[in-house]
């Protein structure tokens, strides 16, 4: 039973890891043509700056996912 639980807590930190590599880049390219991340002269705006700094944690955080469920998987 125990090994189960082992196994399913692993899956599952991969597939949120790969939830957040699909879902967050794409969400940050729709960003980035919104017309709120830049000013009238091109440079990034608030706006664009606080979405890159959430996706880029956002990524960093599955990548410490998945490194957790390919240990816990490889440590059984």
């Amino acid at each position: 039973m125990a090994e189960a639980a082992g196994v399913t807590g692993a899956v599952l930190l991969l597939v949120g890891a790969a939830f957040s590599v699909v879902v967050w880049p794409a969400f940050l390219r729709r960003v980035a043509r919104d017309e709120r991340a830049r000013d009238a002269q091109g440079r990034p705006t608030r706006f664009l700056t606080v979405h890159v700094t959430l996706v880029a944690i956002a990524i960093v955080i599955a990548i410490a996912q998945a490194v957790a469920g390919i240990w816990w998987l490889l440590a059984r």
